[in-house]
């Protein structure tokens, strides 16, 4: 790697510490309600004929999207991108296919 394409990490902006904390949890959160699965080892209460061990893990499929969207969308937040010096998108550079 050439040392005239290096980030200077002195004018990058510093991360959202906070909204990355917030993103790992979200992300902890499908981890943890699977991994106790006392909590949901039963039968009942049955939804349209299924008992609740089914539904309740199907139910999972959904939330787990949603929070991982949730939380990358958190992260993309947190860390502010910085356009590359000579990497700026110009109606140029998209007419040229790059």
């Amino acid at each position: 790697m050439s040392t005239d394409n290096a980030v200077d990490h002195d004018t990058v902006p510093p991360a959202n510490k906070g909204l990355l904390a917030i993103a790992g949890v979200l992300l902890a959160i499908p981890m943890i309600a699977l991994a106790w699965v006392s909590s949901y080892a039963k039968k009942d209460p049955e939804l349209w004929g299924f008992p609740f061990f089914i539904w309740y893990q199907f139910l999972w499929v959904f939330l787990c999207s949603a929070l991982t969207y949730t939380a990358y969308k958190l992260v993309l937040k947190a860390r502010p991108h910085r356009p590359m010096p000579g990497h700026a998108d110009t109606d140029n550079d998209k007419e040229a296919g790059r």
